[in-house]
């Protein structure tokens, strides 16, 4: 069922990104109806509940609910890695690109930056990137980090194969496996494979709630109980610890249990917004479109922040990637009429 917007909302057509979204009618009743405590103190008993629904949900032992994905990553990389060590990594990382340069504040780590497949790395190029850590000159390699779906590939997402090579790696080399999994629903949903697979192949994994699951804030990180009481206590020390948390947590089990299957309606809209960029005279090229990011490529005449600026005279609302890239993302928030209107809109730019 499509949700229906107050017209203040509905005349703004806000594709800058899937963590745009309100909560719904059943969401927010949800969250009004939560039982709560303190989470600092370990007795809200809805954050326990999300956090222990969320860690079945993988095959896990614990997880640990956070206000963003990029606390959930930085708690993840500061967990697994040591001052000085190394972190393998592709170029568009999230927690390369958009994390206020974390890794080196947080954990007093560097990044290896591999050049993969929009985003996406092989095993060979994992194995290559390991240093000796015989070598004194070079840090030790401490963690690999893959992101699923890639947000700079434009949404794209790994095959199976590929990630189990990569893990086959890491166990050989006695390196842990960490998954920033904002979009990783989106993913699941498309290629039909579990969470349950996922958790035997990842050390860690981070997912979004406030993405394409329509919370209003929130990311779980998952792994064993010795790894995520150690992520705790790095909560608490980034300012992370909160209190009455459950009624944010409520909207977690909400999403969980009902938002993750519709995602295939925000991938056929951007699919559908694919199809109308085709005929554009502005468009250069588009990213292949896998789930819900659409990102495309203007001419060298055209600046990305300038067309920007001109769509949102349009009433639609999208991001630079790029001098010469823009992207829209769909979401729930983003209905069929939205997208008829989006289409109007659209070819009025020039």
């Amino acid at each position: 069922m499509q949700r229906i917007l107050p017209l203040s909302q509905a005349m703004f057509i806000d594709l800058r990104s899937d963590t745009v979204t309100k909560p719904s009618k059943e969401m927010k009743e949800a969250m009004f109806m939560a039982e709560v405590g303190d989470d600092v103190f370990g007795d809200d008993p809805t954050v326990l509940a999300l956090e222990a629904k969320a860690a079945q949900m993988f095959g896990m032992e614990a997880a640990l609910f956070c206000p963003s994905g990029t606390m959930t990553n930085q708690l993840a990389i500061r967990a697994h890695t040591w001052p000085g060590s190394e972190v393998i990594c592709d170029k568009y990382s999230h927690i390369y690109l958009y994390e206020g340069g974390g890794v080196a504040l947080n954990s007093f780590s560097s990044l290896k930056l591999l050049d993969g497949d929009r985003g996406r790395l092989n095993a060979q190029q994992v194995r290559d990137a390991i240093n000796n850590p015989d070598d004194i000159h070079q840090p030790t390699t401490s963690l690999v980090s893959l992101e699923n779906t890639m947000n700079k590939g434009g949404g794209c997402y790994y095959n199976l194969a590929d990630i189990e090579q990569i893990k086959a790696v890491c166990d050989e080399k006695s390196l842990p496996l960490h998954l920033d999994g904002a979009r990783l629903f989106n993913a699941l949903v498309e290629t039909n494979e579990s969470t349950q697979t996922y958790g035997k192949l990842f050390d860690s994994i981070s997912i979004c709630l406030s993405k394409g699951l329509g919370c209003p804030v929130g990311s779980l990180l998952l792994g064993k109980k010795d790894f995520i009481k150690k992520a705790r206590r790095s909560r608490k020390v980034m300012g992370g610890g909160w209190r009455q948390a459950g009624f944010l947590a409520a909207a977690g089990i909400y999403a969980l249990e009902n938002n993750i299957n519709r995602l295939l309606e925000d991938h056929a809209r951007a699919k559908q917004i694919g199809k109308i960029l085709e005929g554009l005279p502005f468009v250069k090229s588009i990213y292949p479109i896998d789930t819900n990011i659409v990102i495309f490529e203007l001419p060298e005449t055209i600046l990305a922040s300038d067309f920007v600026a001109r769509m949102k005279e349009q009433n639609i609302g999208c991001v630079v990637f790029g001098k010469h890239l823009v992207r829209f993302v769909t979401h729930l928030d983003f209905t069929d009429e939205h997208l008829s209107a989006f289409e109007k809109n659209i070819r009025k730019v020039n």
